[in-house]
């Protein structure tokens, strides 16, 4: 019988309370957990404006002690540098998931592109690190993973494992893009597929959809994060409607939940998620991007709560399985 159950611990950091390397726009968005010697180290995408206005999307981190109850510091420089002139991560790298391999740490980037016909386009790249997660070096300028004959666009959202010797990555990729009502800019529709790799770099995927729509055909999934705990594989993630979310709490993002024994066959059950918003408070209206990792025999969730992370991310660990 599987019911996961958490304990919130409240929101853990806020990066208006900081002056942050690059960035100083706020946003915190999907903290994502290197756990190192002395520290647990987590990164997440805080956001700056350009010179026409808009966002780009920054890597940042801050470092924890190993109990995840008190700041140690934050980035003092930036971690990795956006993308050159016309490259897929050209206006923002959003998320990042970390992976440690031997002597090194790999990143596994989502880089995002404005487009004119719709608001972005976005795949997934590989940095590395050879200094304990301090700074990254992109392995190229273009992409590991990008739209291909059967999935168009948007191929991001990455999470990669390690199991049995095989690299498991799950990612999302869009399927359409929808107008809610005519004169209305589109909106995009993901979903969360599988890949696996021998190598870390080249990923054999199938394109097929894992997780069920609960919603409607046209239900967005994000940010996949897996554990196993026990003999089982546990997945989180996010969904919502593809449009109406913005303006209606309700429709804003939601944590869902599934399971697996041979990290194919999913099975979702998000009554059994184990957590949900708050009556009020900085999670009350969303929860969004959750990261799962293990620490000293705690498993812990990062994740985002209103304004998709705009004053930064919570915690709460697992009480019973």
């Amino acid at each position: 019988i599987i019911n996961m159950r958490w304990l919130k611990h409240g929101k853990i950091f806020d990066p208006t309370d900081y002056a942050l390397p690059v960035g100083g726009f706020g946003f915190s968005q999907s903290p994502q957990a290197l756990i190192l010697e002395d520290r647990i180290r987590v990164y997440f995408s805080t956001r700056e404006k350009d010179i026409t206005g808009k966002f780009l999307s920054h890597v940042s981190f801050v470092d924890f002690d190993k109990k995840m109850k008190h700041i140690i510091g934050v980035a003092k420089k930036p971690v990795i540098n956006l993308g050159q002139l016309g490259c897929f991560d050209e206006h923002g790298i959003f998320p990042f998931n970390i992976l440690k391999e031997e002597n090194k740490i790999l990143a596994y980037t989502t880089g995002w592109s404005r487009r004119v016909s719709v608001s972005a386009d976005a795949s997934i790249g590989l940095a590395i690190s050879y200094d304990n997660g301090l700074t990254f070096e992109k392995y190229g300028n273009g992409p590991i993973m990008s739209a291909s004959l059967k999935e168009p666009f948007l191929v991001g959202d990455a999470f990669v494992k390690k199991y049995d010797n095989t690299f498991h990555m799950w990612y999302i990729y869009g399927t359409h893009w929808i107008q809610s009502k005519e004169n209305t800019p589109p909106d995009r529709v993901y979903k969360i597929a599988h890949a696996t790799s021998i190598n870390a770099i080249d990923w054999d995927r199938n394109s097929k959809l894992i997780i069920p729509d609960k919603l409607d055909s046209n239900e967005c999934q994000a940010l996949p994060t897996v554990l196993k705990i026990r003999e089982k594989y546990h997945m989180y993630f996010c969904y919502r409607p593809a449009y109406g979310f913005r303006e209606k709490n309700h429709l804003s993002y939601r944590l869902g939940y599934a399971y697996s024994d041979d990290l194919k066959t999913w099975i979702r059950d998000d009554e059994k998620a184990g957590i949900d918003i708050s009556s009020n408070g900085w999670d009350s209206e969303m929860q969004s991007y959750p990261h799962l990792f293990e620490c000293d025999g705690i498993i812990y969730m990062l994740y985002n709560g209103n304004e998709f992370g705009r004053y930064g991310f919570g915690l709460a660990t697992l009480v019973q399985q």
